[in-house]
């Protein structure tokens, strides 16, 4: 008889949902002998953009010959991709071994009433990335807040730096309803004594992370005053700070959005460098020019279409799609559209529909995903009759459909459509 897969344990735990609350995770980091205190945190919260902020942060730690690892989520297409050690993900076995020995801790909670109920997929996960990243002998780890922050999983560590990449309207049902509301939660990452890097937020949203840091005696940095980015004819960017001037950087991630995401990952990483964690100038411009974040404005071209695929999965997230789509002269798309249940879905469709000359809804391969059919009905109210509108249900299928009409395709809404239609494409 085989053993069993600790994966089977971790996939179990998606049944439970989201709980915020860091009494969990804070159980098994104790019961695991505290694998978060074994490397030092970098932690990364926003609404849009932290991600890339994440990528481009290890990528240039790494480029420095720092022991590097980063944790993100969710995933596209497998679970290994979440936990990057030195610049590879993990193996399957190593990460096995990983879950294993957290699916012991939490049994062992759980028989000894320490946990009333069993933790959820990402605490888990989360705990498997510290258990991993300590028997890897990681020297500094780059943590992708998962939901908010103030309750996240993440938010169990004592980081050295902090970002707050951007705020805006996404997740209300478990964050708020207003701007203060979702800044508060993020603004839970600020722990006492560090540099806190935040991107441009909104007036009521830099407020709340102004107070929290003064409460908490932490600095705030706002990344657009500490970092000049000039963009050439070219494309290029010059980037200066009091620290560092780097001359005609081309970035890796596509948009003009991530200029102020490679703002936020260059004022961070000149926090750093004052807290002793030195990068040079060279691994800076490596982190910008060669970060690697799949799905976000990633374009294949098959049998002759164009097709870019987008994790674009609120209204902030579309509207940064359409000036893209804007700035390359794309504005007669065929949108291949699926999102989950929770999304501001007529607030994306707002700001794409204006680009698009059809719509394909279909369904993201996820419990929580709005049918196709339903998707449909709310596009076919947001476009008024402007583009026509279909529903196909299967994501291979819509996306095939989308490939026929000719023209330029694009995919976004969730990033559980993304991964499966990504691994289609390549």
């Amino acid at each position: 008889m085989s053993e069993p897969d600790p994966f089977d344990f971790l996939f179990s735990l998606e049944r439970l949902g989201m709980k915020f609350g860091l009494e969990a995770i804070a159980a098994l980091c104790e019961a695991l002998d505290h694998p978060e205190r074994a490397f030092r945190s970098i932690v990364i919260a926003g609404t849009n953009g932290k991600g890339s902020v994440t990528v481009m942060i290890e990528t240039a730690l790494r480029a420095a010959g720092h022991r590097t690892a980063r944790y993100t989520s969710p995933h596209l297409v497998r679970l290994e991709e979440r936990f990057v050690v030195f610049g590879e993900e993990v193996s399957t076995g190593d990460l096995r071994g990983a879950v294993a020995r957290v699916q012991e801790a939490v049994e062992s909670l759980l028989g000894t009433g320490a946990l009333a109920a069993p933790p959820t997929f990402f605490e888990c996960a989360t705990a498997a990335a510290f258990e991993l990243f300590r028997r890897r002998g990681v020297g500094v780890a780059v943590l992708e807040v998962g939901l908010g922050g103030r309750l996240d999983a993440t938010n169990v560590v004592m980081p050295i730096a902090a970002a707050i990449t951007s705020i805006d309207f996404d997740h209300q049902a478990q964050l708020g309803n207003t701007i203060e509301a979702i800044a508060r939660e993020k603004a839970g990452v600020i722990k006492p004594g560090i540099p806190v890097v935040c991107g441009p937020l909104p007036p009521d949203a830099e407020r709340v992370v102004r107070e929290t840091c003064g409460e908490r005696g932490a600095r705030m940095v706002r990344a657009p005053e500490v970092v000049r980015m000039t963009e050439r004819d070219d494309g290029a960017i010059d980037v200066a700070t009091e620290q560092r001037l780097l001359d005609g950087v081309r970035l890796a991630l596509r948009g003009r959005h991530q200029q102020e995401n490679a703002a936020v990952a260059v004022a961070l990483l000149d926090e750093l460098a004052r807290a002793g964690i030195l990068v040079p100038d060279a691994a800076v411009r490596e982190g910008l020019s060669r970060a690697v974040w799949p799905a976000r404005l990633e374009r294949f071209r098959v049998d002759g279409a164009d097709v870019l695929l987008d994790a674009a999965h609120n209204p902030a997230g579309a509207r940064a799609l359409a000036a893209y789509l804007a700035e390359i002269g794309w504005t007669d798309v065929t949108l291949v559209f699926g999102a989950l249940q929770d999304k501001d879905v007529r607030g994306m469709l707002d700001a794409l529909a204006p680009l698009c000359k059809a719509v394909i809804c279909t369904t993201a391969q996820t419990p929580r995903a709005f049918p196709a059919e339903a998707l449909a009905a709310v596009a076919t109210e947001v476009v008024a009759g402007r583009v026509r509108v279909e529903a196909i249900g299967d994501p291979a299928a819509a996306l095939a459909r989308a490939r026929r009409g000719g023209g330029p395709v694009v995919a976004a809404g969730s990033i559980f459509l993304i991964g499966p239609l990504r691994d289609i494409l390549r």
